[in-house]
């Protein structure tokens, strides 16, 4: 189908394959038993597909949305044998991812503009944020793009410590400050330096706190307040991770960032680990914000650019 045509290099098809192999094996396999012992698609058939759908994490409310989608087909062309059912799912789900993430990207890219880009990095500790920040700051540089780093989750030593090892690792400049500094003084600082030195790319951690979202609102609004001191239209993208092999908490945790602050972007890590990886439809159609990136295993190279015809392609594998 040209549809799907490749456009991945062969090693990032086959990294994409390996992370989702978990995901496709379980919702094939679910899918096979729903259509068991069923020439056409009717309301069994339907009933089924809902449950493979709302336990491969999709979502309910995504999963209403895609069945919908399928039933008005069914009515359209008033026979639909099983054997179609996976062609028309896969059309349909590329179809919604479509509607969010608009481009097919596949390289690390950033707009063109005077001043450095800045993209402030949110999202709970433990959903593998420091990992995600190291691992974009490798893919910028071996872009060929200047790096710098802002360790502004000032909350937890650990946060700015392995910060500065995946700093260390990639060989980009970090600024830090004493654990329990003001966050907002730590971006102002980071957001001076990358200007001074003409860096492309500005990457600024932020508190994975979620206990009073309140106070997570006002801090993640006085940083972007001072930043824009610096650069007026900083921060350029507000970039949100999320772990997916949490499922249905994946969710749960977009809904209080979206309510926090102005998420524009999503990655969502440990794809490599879980059967979960269903929950980058929902989430993507949930909260109709594009996925960005995402994770698919443990090495520097294992971020990847988010493209949905390869995503779909090696979902349905």
């Amino acid at each position: 189908m040209s549809f799907f045509k490749k456009i991945f290099t062969k090693e990032k098809k086959e990294t994409l394959d390996k992370g989702l192999e978990k995901t496709s094996t379980s919702f094939l396999d679910k899918l096979g038993k729903a259509v068991a012992g069923k020439s056409k698609v009717d309301e069994d058939v339907l009933d089924n597909l809902e449950e493979v759908l709302v336990s491969s994490d999709v979502g309910v409310t995504t999963t209403l949305k895609v069945i919908d989608r399928i039933e008005a087909r069914v009515a359209k062309d008033k026979y639909l044998g099983t054997d179609e059912l996976n062609k028309i799912l896969r059309e349909e789900i590329a179809g919604l991812l479509s509607e969010t993430n608009s481009g097919n990207a596949t390289e690390f890219e950033i707009p063109k503009q005077d001043a450095p880009y800045v993209i402030m990095v949110v999202g709970v500790n433990g959903v593998g944020k420091t990992t995600t920040i190291g691992k974009l700051a490798h893919q910028f540089k071996s872009a060929g793009k200047t790096v710098v780093l802002g360790a502004a989750d000032t909350f937890r030593a650990a946060a700015i410590d392995q910060l500065q090892i995946w700093a260390d690792r990639t060989g980009v400049p970090l600024v830090r400050q004493e654990m329990g500094s003001d966050p907002a003084s730590v971006a102002f600082d980071t957001l001076e330096s990358a200007v001074t030195k003409n860096a492309d790319v500005v990457i600024i951690d932020t508190a994975g706190r979620l206990h009073n979202k309140v106070n997570l609102m006002n801090e993640l609004t006085k940083v972007k307040r001072v930043m824009q001191k610096v650069i007026p239209d900083a921060p350029h993208e507000v970039l949100l991770v999320l772990d997916g092999s949490t499922g249905q908490n994946a969710f749960e945790q977009a809904k209080q960032f979206t309510a926090a602050t102005e998420v524009t972007s999503l990655a969502v890590t440990k794809l490599d680990g879980t059967a979960k990886g269903g929950v980058v439809i929902g989430i993507s159609d949930q909260f109709q914000i594009p996925v960005k990136y995402i994770g698919v295993g443990e090495g520097i190279e294992d971020l990847q650019v988010f493209n949905k015809i390869e995503f779909v392609d090696s979902f349905f594998k």
